[in-house]
């Protein structure tokens, strides 16, 4: 994946919008999918079962972007980590905690924008969050063990995933709750086709190619389609559904 990928400015108020935007800033049309509003926050209220969690949880958000998901896990962790490969997005990230708002232009049409803000959630305290730019494909030791990871629309944005996902059973306590979801939007521009988790006719439904990797080490325990909306501009939309994977980590 280019370095620079995640860098551009437009695509930080993307994502500003995507994690934190009002709903009439994400959606200006009382005909479109709303159901497909708040994805960072439904990845872990409809993904998480909270009832498993112990006293004192750690939670790690992998590919965390601007981090709402991240602030979402505090809610129910003692600590929440967000990780992901942009600088620029970890800054936001980082600066919105700190901070409380973050302002961005959000493109209306051709060259037009207009200054909106992004404000921490209600209820959010910062003091257990915390952010890192860290490689998905070589995340360090020092990280520690977690209750709860979500990698939320990561794995067909790495060149490497395989990589990642090894990397998976030294990251959760045994027990420990695994949430991936992703569209399986494999793209060569991302990720050579010899490195695709499933998807394609010699390998098969990702999703099998995913349980045949994580087997060993996790417990499948289902999946849930979990549709997105990103807004490009007030005309124009990207709608996808990830398919969500929930896994428990074997006790050894």
């Amino acid at each position: 994946m280019p370095e620079n990928t995640y860098e551009r400015p437009e695509l930080l108020a993307q994502y500003l919008n995507f994690h934190y935007g009002q709903e009439a800033d994400m959606l200006p049309w009382d005909f479109g999918p709303k159901g497909a509003l708040h994805f960072p926050v439904r990845c872990v209220r409809e993904c998480l079962d909270q009832q498993r969690l112990p006293t004192g949880a750690r939670a790690l958000d992998v590919g965390c972007a601007v981090g709402r998901s991240t602030l979402e896990l505090s809610r129910y962790c003692r600590e929440a980590v967000g990780v992901d490969f942009s600088h620029t997005f970890i800054m936001a990230a980082s600066l919105l905690c700190r901070e409380g708002s973050l302002p961005y232009d959000l493109p209306e049409v051709g060259g037009i924008s207009r200054r909106v803000e992004a404000h921490l959630p209600e209820g959010i305290d910062c003091a257990g969050i915390s952010f890192r730019r860290e490689d998905a494909q070589a995340l360090p030791t020092d990280l520690g063990q977690f209750d709860v990871v979500l990698a939320a629309n990561l794995l067909c944005r790495l060149p490497y995933p395989r990589k990642f996902l090894d990397r998976l059973p030294g990251l959760l306590n045994g027990g420990g709750q695994l949430i991936i979801t992703t569209p399986h939007t494999w793209l060569e521009t991302f990720t050579a086709r010899d490195y695709w988790i499933g998807a394609t006719p010699e390998t098969g439904e990702p999703l099998e190619a995913l349980k045949e990797i994580l087997a060993p080490n996790f417990l499948f325990e289902g999946t849930r389609d979990l549709p997105f909306l990103i807004r490009e501009h007030a005309r124009k939309f990207q709608w996808s559904v990830a398919q969500a994977s929930m896994w428990t980590r074997r006790s050894n």
